[in-house]
């Protein structure tokens, strides 16, 4: 049945009414059940082999959209609406966003699985799900606070399955239950989000904000994404849930093997399992526990099909995602699993004296990313120069070990979501400037290249740009109440809060900035600054940056010298939905982690995509953005990750040095906690930052700002040639192909999964 057939039906049905006489609410519901009908008649993936994708995250976003343009009916019931007095856009506002993950990590396994059903591979989704996600940011008094985020409804994208296990803990045993989410490939069938849940959530224990009893597991297991850690409560917990995802995990893997009637003892002919991150390590020792307590497998025979089938990425340096839980926590948690883990850890210990190689450490902690490469087949890195880090330098133990495991798979985004729906102007121009193949064959974008000299494809490419931010103008009033001038240059940051990604830089150069127009020097063309990211409730760093950039909103956009020249903007909970109208409006795109600390990033690579061009550090995705885009049309800036490898090294940066040598950084760092900022904002939180810059500094903020703010005044110069800049856009847009999430899926099956 056509869609605009079975959306009148169902709507008929639903309420008793035809499209013009149901309000927006209805018609979104109504959608939902013609969608979920359209994605139930397309069949299953099916192969010989089948991918597990593992991850505590997917941040899928709100999915409407997403899944009309894969199943091909977008435009006909956008027309079909359109007819009727209805906006299909406004409807898509209606629905809820899932609260199932944070930040690129979550968003890259959502990409992933889009592209795994659209090359028509067999492969599933692993995880839980969150009914408050990980939490609404609500700013009071320029400061973060936490709230919950519910987003489940009685009529949802979940469908609730029979598929149920009991999972043993040391104090307690929990019965799970099952939900999917259809996962619809771009005119493709259909694969599985598995999401793991439990009926005896209690959301009555959340007190005020996200605080809750910690220690009723029962109740609160499935309630939030990484409860707060900084006590040992939340730690617990978290193992709690890692290791709920994870046996469940391998109890439905084993499940589906044996119903296919496969002999376990061949499973990594049948199955692939990849893991993402850390967090899903604990499936590794349950897997082998399973086998031998149910399956009569020796020790032996177990940890060689595992170490066969399971598969690990590795998506940061960073000490603090590399997780390492006292054997204490583990023996609390799950002490079934330490007699598993101790066996592989005492055979690491007899082949390898290096400590550093070792599962469990003289602290007696276990080392989840250890076990992941002894008793992986494969190790990979999200990104060429992360690949390279973790080679030469902060896993280069292990690869002397096991060269063969290490390989590198850039990550990549769906241009689905990243372009066909978020930017449909865009999507147009090319359709109708290079034709469609595109979408099936991202490299084909390469054939704007073209027209680069032609005025009419350059001109439109501006016009949609300069529409995207006139659209996210309305929209910033509306939800943020602030007025911005859609023909300033809109300079977007938007991601995590955290020092390494050093959103403080940024802020850095907003009062560099605002001083020097109150000293007379106005730029000649206006800019707008937008910030938007979650700090973590335990961060207390991270919050402290976004006090900071709300004090300069508050500050700048107020000031009656400096509001006409400069505003800045940290919008309030920024998620999927906001990340949607923010990227295709931005013309700069602020990429400065520093060297050798972003393993990736993918928001470079959809704000590419859109045609706004990077200023960056020489670091993750951004040095191969680098070589396909040219020099020209990137702005680069910083030390380079050798330079700062050797800094940490000889443990020789000081940031007060560079305080003392320089005016400009020493100006930019005194404001923070002058009487001005202290007056708009909280003193504690502002001394406490500044401090922390003067007197620690671990990612090396003024290592760089000097050259930031230099690098930084010269792509806003370069704006202003406007002939230029449009072709910066162009190319841009036409190099992005590579970013594909399909060629990175295209990679892990030919390099790791080998499904057919």
């Amino acid at each position: 049945m056509e869609a605009s057939k079975l959306l009148t039906k169902v709507l008929k049905e639903k309420y008793g009414k035809d499209i013009k006489s149901c309000t927006d609410k209805q018609i979104y519901y109504g959608l939902l059940d013609t969608t979920k009908q359209l994605m139930a008649d397309k069949p299953m993936i099916k192969g010989e082999k089948k991918v597990y994708y593992i991850s505590m995250e997917f941040l899928i976003g709100k999915l409407l959209s997403n899944n009309l343009i894969n199943l091909g009916v977008y435009d006909e019931l956008e027309k079909t609406l359109a007819e009727n007095g209805k906006s299909l856009a406004k409807i898509e506002e209606v629905e809820p966003e899932p609260s199932l993950g944070n930040g690129g990590l979550g968003r890259l396994a959502a990409c992933f699985l889009d592209s795994i059903a659209t090359l028509g591979l067999s492969g599933d989704g692993i995880g839980l799900n969150y009914h408050y996600g990980l939490f609404k940011q609500v700013y009071k008094n320029s400061l973060q606070s936490a709230e919950p985020n519910p987003w489940i409804e009685d009529d949802s994208w979940l469908n609730k399955t029979e598929t149920t296990f009991d999972i043993q803990f040391g104090d307690c045993t929990v019965k799970s239950v099952l939900y999917d989410i259809d996962v619809i490939g771009y005119n493709n069938g259909r694969n599985k989000l598995h999401l793991f849940d439990v009926e005896t959530l209690d959301p009555s224990i959340i007190k005020k904000g996200i605080d809750f009893d910690k220690e009723a597991i029962k109740k609160n297991l499935t309630l939030f994404l990484y409860p707060d850690d900084s006590d040992e409560a939340g730690n617990l917990l978290r193992i709690y849930q890692e290791y709920f995802m994870s046996s469940n995990g391998a109890q439905l893997i084993l499940k589906e093997l044996k119903d296919q009637g496969i002999d376990l003892h061949e499973m990594d002919k049948y199955v692939a399992i990849q893991i993402n991150d850390t967090h899903p390590t604990l499936a590794i020792p349950e897997m082998i526990r399973l086998l031998c307590m149910n399956e009569k497998f020796t020790v032996e025979e177990a940890i060689e099909v595992v170490t066969k089938t399971f598969a690990y990425t590795n998506h940061t340096i960073l000490a603090e995602a590399l997780e390492k839980w006292p054997l204490t926590y583990l023996q609390k948690v799950v002490p079934q699993l330490l007699p598993y883990i101790f066996e592989l850890s005492n055979r690491v210990a007899k082949k390898y004296d290096d400590e550093r190689v070792q599962i469990i450490d003289k602290d007696n902690r276990v080392h989840m990313a250890h076990i992941d490469i002894h008793y992986g087949h494969s190790v990979n890195g999200v990104a060429a120069i992360h690949t390279e880090i973790l080679k030469d330098s902060e896993l280069n133990h292990f690869y002397k070990i096991y060269p063969e495991k290490f390989n590198n798979k850039t990550n990549g985004i769906t241009f689905r979501r990243w372009l066909m729906s978020c930017n449909r102007p865009l999507t147009k121009l090319i359709d109708d400037t290079i034709g469609e193949g595109w979408k099936k064959d991202a490299d084909k974008l390469q054939d704007l290249l073209k027209f680069e000299n032609d005025s009419k494809v350059l001109d439109s490419l501006y016009d949609i740009k300069r529409g995207k931010k006139a659209e996210l103008s309305e929209y910033l009033k509306e939800r943020e109440k602030e007025e911005i001038n859609p023909d300033s240059i809109f300079d977007i940051q938007i991601k995590r809060m955290h020092e390494y990604k050093r959103q403080q830089m940024n802020a850095l150069y907003i009062i560099h900035k605002y001083l020097e127009i109150k000293g007379g020097k106005k730029p000649s063309t206006p800019v707008t600054f937008i910030f938007g990211g979650k700090a973590a409730p335990a961060y207390v760093i991270a919050q402290d940056v976004i006090h900071l950039i709300k004090v300069l909103q508050k500050i700048v956009n107020t000031d009656p010298d400096v509001k006409d020249y400069m505003k800045v903007v940290m919008v309030e909970n920024y998620n999927v939905s906001y990340a949607e109208k923010l990227i295709p409006a931005c013309d700069i795109s602020e990429q400065i982690s520093l060297a050798s600390k972003e393993a990736s990033g993918t928001g470079n690579m959809k704000f590419m995509l859109n045609g706004a061009v990077t200023l960056g550090t020489n670091d993750g995705a951004n040095v191969e953005i680098r070589e396909l885009v040219g020099d020209d049309n990137i702005f680069t800036f910083g030390e380079d990750s050798d330079t700062v490898i050797a800094h940490y090294a000889k443990a020789d940066y000081v940031s007060k040095d560079y305080y003392k040598k320089s005016a400009v950084i020493k100006e930019a760092v005194d404001f923070i906690v002058s009487k001005q900022a202290l007056k708009a904002g909280n003193k504690v939180s502002l001394e406490r930052l500044y401090n922390e810059l003067l007197n620690k500094d671990w990612f090396m903020t003024l290592l760089d700002l000097e050259d930031y703010i230099k690098v930084k005044d010269e792509a806003f110069k370069a704006f202003e040639d406007k002939d230029s800049w449009k072709k910066k856009m162009l190319v841009n847009v036409a190099k992005a192909g590579f970013f594909s999430s399909d060629r990175t899926i295209a990679e892990y099956n030919k390099d790791i999964w080998n499904l057919k």
